[in-house]
């Protein structure tokens, strides 16, 4: 059979490793590609490169070798310079160099929402030493909210509550920060209500959106989702239209998870990345289509259904808590049995070869017949807290 299409996958995590399943059961030939072998996408793909997607040179050689039909980032850290000439060369990059260029660096993103689109934001700067930070601060006020431009996970991203955090807050980003830019962005800590990521589909025949996600965070990384998230019809309003705004601006097709801050009716635009969202994973178990299809198809430029979630849905992640390449991921069983006739459990193993402080080890994941988020929250929890990572003693 010929592939409907030659894909190359540059990042192999988790989420690139759902990518890979949906794009598979669609027909397409996968290359994954990630700096190390054994990456959980490298598992399920036809084929495999390992580099580092920050050597121009290999990265360019990766691409004129195998000459995909479409090269899909899923990480933040690339050379996207790179990627921008071989678009001019005739490459389709998705779903746009230029998305991927603005959306890699947190810079980038905040000056075309606020500068060029208009978009509510917070009261934000830039700084490249902690001399500047500091200054920053002194002029944004406390608390602070310090993330390296260029990170993934919430690595280095830290709340300063007056000016004698700033020094660990710079050095915390500095060693967080992903890419060669040693540049932080700065940002007035916004008292919000809630926080959601808003998925929306860019596709040939238009923008279509996800119900919102809701989520918790821990270390500016995601703990836990849930979907739909409870908002206003005016403030949901809201973040449809900033979304569809920014998105038509990056230009291309596929999925984009469009992060925001809301209080009340006001919505306010934090950060988007041009691919599925961590916190999207809920949408395993919540939707007929997941991120990951919903990507899949509007990449291939194939239709795109109406999405519904039609029951309170959660997801909950496992984590390690230190460096080892000997370990086993035990309590399955148990947390694939529900509590309940209402309640569906499910999770997903990442099958990452090694273990490291707050790593992302896998995901419960669950949904409640009649019941609410919080419902489904609980039951993800309760899921999640019977794996455990074992260590040799």
């Amino acid at each position: 059979m010929t592939p409907t299409a030659k894909i190359l996958l540059l990042g192999s995590g988790e989420l690139g490793r759902e990518f890979v399943i949906s794009a598979k059961r669609l027909g397409c030939h996968v290359i994954a590609c990630d700096s190390y072998a054994g990456a959980p996408a490298m598992q399920v793909a036809d084929e495999a490169e390992v580099f580092s997607m920050l050597d121009g040179d290999a990265l360019r050689a990766a691409i004129e070798k195998h000459r995909p039909d479409h090269v899909v980032p899923e990480i933040e850290a690339i050379r996207t310079e790179v990627l921008a000439e071989l678009e001019a060369e005739g490459f389709h990059i998705v779903p746009s160099a230029r998305a991927a260029q603005l959306t890699m660096n947190r810079d980038a993103i905040r000056d075309l929402a606020a500068s060029e689109l208009g978009l509510t934001t917070s009261t934000f700067e830039y700084a490249t030493s902690r001399e500047e930070l500091a200054a920053a601060g002194a002029r944004i006020g406390f608390p602070l909210v310090v993330k390296p431009v260029m990170s993934s996970s919430g690595k280095g991203q830290s709340t300063v509550k007056d000016a004698a955090g700033i020094d660990a807050a710079w050095d915390y980003a500095a060693a967080g920060m992903r890419g060669d830019r040693l540049r932080v962005i700065a940002e007035a800590f916004i008292d919000f209500d809630y926080e959601i990521t808003l998925l929306t589909v860019r596709h040939k025949d238009g923008v279509a959106f996800c119900p919102p996600i809701g989520h918790r965070q821990e270390r500016g990384d995601y703990r836990e989702s849930w979907q739909p998230a409870a908002m206003s019809a005016a403030a949901l309003q809201a973040a449809q239209a900033m979304a569809t705004k920014v998105v038509d601006a990056l230009g291309g097709h596929g999925i984009f998870g469009v992060e925001f801050f809301v209080k009340g009716d006001d919505v306010i635009f934090s950060e988007l990345s041009p691919r599925p969202h961590d916190t999207g994973m809920v949408t395993l178990i919540s939707q007929q289509y997941s991120e990951f299809d919903l990507h899949a198809r509007a990449i291939l430029g194939l239709p795109i259904p109406p999405v519904d979630v039609p029951q309170a849905s959660a997801s909950a992640v496992l984590l390690a808590d230190r460096d080892a390449s000997d370990f086993a991921i035990t309590g399955l069983a148990e947390a694939l049995t529900p509590p309940n006739a209402e309640t569906s459990v499910d999770a997903r193993l990442f099958g990452k070869p090694v273990t490291r402080p707050y790593r992302r080890m896998g995901v419960a994941l669950a949904k409640v017949a009649g019941g609410t988020t919080d419902d489904a929250r609980a039951a993800a929890v309760a899921a999640a807290g019977k794996l455990a990572i074992r260590y040799p003693e």
